[in-house]
Order: C-alpha cells, then structure tokens, then sequence
C-alpha cells in the first residue's frame, strides 16, 4: 500500500529529526592523560674518530732511502726509528770533523805539556845569563878604574850585556805567549772551539739520516719505500700520536643550549654495532659554522676499545636531560617546537585549546612543565578536531 501524502511528510520530518540528532550529538575523539614516568631526552648526531695529535713526518736533507721499518698501522715507541736514508758520505764527513777536533786537543796538549815549558826554561837560562853578564861587566869595570884592562874590554862585556837582555826578553815574551792568557794558547783554543762546532754540524747531519717516531703513537700512512729519492717537505709518514683519544661531532645550532660539558653519550661505530661504548662532552666550539648552521662538539673516551681508528665513522646519542618523575604526554598530542607548544583537551563538552610549557622531549614523550591540569583529556590527534567542536571521549584514555 502506497503512502499517503501525510505520510511522506511524517516520514520526513523523522529523518529531518534524525539528521539534527546526529548533528548535535557530540564528535567521539580518542584522548590521553598526564602520565608520571621517568624520562631522557637525549640527542643524536654523526661524528668521527679524531686523534689528538697527528704529525706529518719527513727527511730534513736530500737523499737516496736505505730503508723503511715500518708499515701502516705499526705502533711504534718514542725514538724508534722509522726509516734509514743512504748516509755513506756524511759518516766519511763526521769521522773527519772528528778527527779535525782530535788533532786540534792534540795542539792544545801539547802546547801544555811541551811548549810552555820549554819556553819557561828558556826564559829561566835566559835571566841565568843576563845575571852572568852583568857581573862579568862589573868586574871588568873595577879592572879598568884599577889599570888593569883596557876599555875595549870594558865595551865587551857592555854589549854582552845587551845580548844577554834582549835574549831575556824574547824569552819572556815566548813565555807569555805559551801561557794559558797568551796569543798562542788562545788560537789554540779557538781552534778547538771551531773542531768541535765542525764535529757538531757533521753529527748533526748524520742524525737527519734517520727519521724516528717522535713520541708514543701509530704510524697512519706510509708514501715511501727503499730507493727513493727524498727531498725536505715531502711527507713520508702520518702519524698520530698517543693520547686521549677524541671524538668529534657537527651538532645543529639550535641545540646548543641543550649541550653541555660533562654530559653523557653512548657511541656506536659503524663498523662495529654490536660493541656501544661511552664517552662524554670534552668541549664545545664557541663559535658556529655559518655555512653548515652547526658547531663542534668534542667528546672524551675514558675507555677507548682496542678497535678505534682514526676517522673511523659513529653515531653519539648524548643524553641532555633526565628526570625521574615527569609529566609527559604523548609527543604526537603537542603541537609547537621549543619551549612552548599547544594542546587541544576536552572542557565542557567542547574542544579547547591551551598553551602549555614543554620540558624534555623525545621522539615518544614531551614534557609539560605547565598550562595543563593534572586530569585534563587531551586529544591524542590534535588536529582532528577543531576549537570550538562539541566533543566527548572515544574511549580509553
């Protein structure tokens, strides 16, 4: 039986009724609570193995490689050496020096032990002689006042005591020469001085033969084998030397507030996953990359395992802040970056939304230091409702 004209209006204005019901009813949405539960917010970021010290080694004179001891990745010891240039020609130059020095002490010794006593007893006969002189000149005087001789005699013995003065004074002057203050000692000790220096540099040049480790370390990169010909300033070896071993990472900019010295990071080498090991925030750049937007941040290994390399490639998670007992929502419930973000609860029957200050953060969990109450229904989905919507709870909280 069909329907009567009153009877499609009745059946219309039920479904109007029904559409306006179902339009006023309140939108079911999934919402959250507060929850009180530890939380760590760390951070990640790339870095690199860096040594502390890293050393370009190289010959100081031209030669021919005699030989190379070591290989990449050797560990070596202060002093060892490295590798050996052709020294043939420079041992023939010391062995001289040496001898030049030897033959110049040689002078000076025997200036010592010969010459200025020679020169002394000569002096010594020299004196011995005048004395005679003068008395034979004296006794021949009295002669010629008393008759007795003539004054050919006289001049005689006059001029034998000339000879025998000027003999004393050669004398002495041989003497002074030969003396430690003398004229002849001092070029002989010059000339010891200049041997020795000679001596010296010949060593000197020898020792630039050998190329040696110049602390404890780990040779990096060997570019020589025996036969070249080397010239100063090539590099022959890199080097690194011990010492704490660092760690170095880019961070972004906008988390330099968050770092600070003596904060904890868990590491994990490319290479070896399996084997995390800790380090901790050493220093931090004070100034930024301005083409990158980051800074440097260098950690400390207080235990490096034995697998460390340089430049080897890792990951750092530093953890920038930790609480026990903390407010926390959701990270998906908060909108907003930094320290201020919003929330969108249920109050009234109707959608609202409210500040709030954020705390840590983690890629699960946000902090919320304040804005909120303790039993707030917050939306799990922020944006699937607006401000302002009648809203109630889905279910679960």
């Amino acid at each position: 039986m069909k329907p009567t004209g009153w009877g499609l209006v009745a059946i219309a204005c039920l479904a109007i009724g029904v559409a306006g019901w179902v339009a006023s009813r309140p939108a079911a949405v999934k919402v959250v609570a507060l929850t009180e539960s530890p939380l760590a917010q760390s951070l990640v970021f790339s870095g690199r193995v860096a040594a502390l010290l890293r050393v370009e080694l190289g010959a100081t004179v031209t030669g021919r490689i005699a030989e190379v001891l070591v290989r990449e990745g050797d560990r070596v010891q202060a002093g060892q050496l490295l590798a050996r240039l052709d020294s043939d020609e420079l041992s023939a130059q010391s062995d001289q020096a040496q001898a030049s020095l030897q033959l110049a002490r040689a002078r000076v010794d025997g200036q010592h032990e010969l010459a200025l006593p020679t020169s002394q007893a000569t002096l010594a006969q020299a004196s011995a002689n005048l004395a005679a002189a003068r008395q034979e000149a004296q006794r021949t005087r009295d002669l010629f006042a008393r008759g007795f001789i003539a004054q050919a005699r006289v001049d005689e013995t006059e001029r034998a005591v000339q000879v025998a003065q000027a003999q004393v004074d050669a004398a002495r002057a041989g003497a002074k020469v030969n003396q430690g203050g003398g004229n002849e000692a001092l070029q002989a000790r010059l000339r010891v001085r200049e041997a020795q220096a000679g001596a010296a540099l010949a060593q000197a040049r020898l020792q630039q033969t050998r190329i040696v480790a110049p602390t404890p370390g780990r040779i990096v990169l060997r570019s020589v084998d025996p036969g070249q010909i080397v010239q100063p300033g090539k590099t022959l070896f890199q080097f690194a030397a011990d010492g704490s071993t660092q760690l170095l990472a880019q961070a972004d900019e906008k988390f330099l507030g968050l770092l600070a010295r003596g904060q904890t990071a868990q590491v994990v080498v490319d290479a070896y996953p399996a084997q995390p090991f800790e380090a901790s925030v050493a220093s931090i750049a004070p100034g930024i990359d301005a083409q990158r937007g980051t800074v440097e941040v260098k950690f400390a290994v207080p235990s490096p395992p034995a697998f460390l390399r340089e430049d080897m490639t890792l990951s750092l998670q530093v953890q920038v802040g930790r609480k026990e007992r903390a407010l926390t929502l959701p990270a998906g419930a908060v909108l907003g970056a930094g320290g201020d973000g919003r929330v969108r609860a249920i109050a009234d029957g109707r959608i609202v939304e409210q500040p709030v200050r954020i705390g840590l953060r983690t890629l699960e969990r946000v902090e919320v230091l304040s804005g909120l109450a303790r039993d707030a229904l917050v939306l799990a989905e922020p944006l699937a409702a607006e401000p302002g919507t009648r809203a109630r709870p889905a279910g679960g909280r």
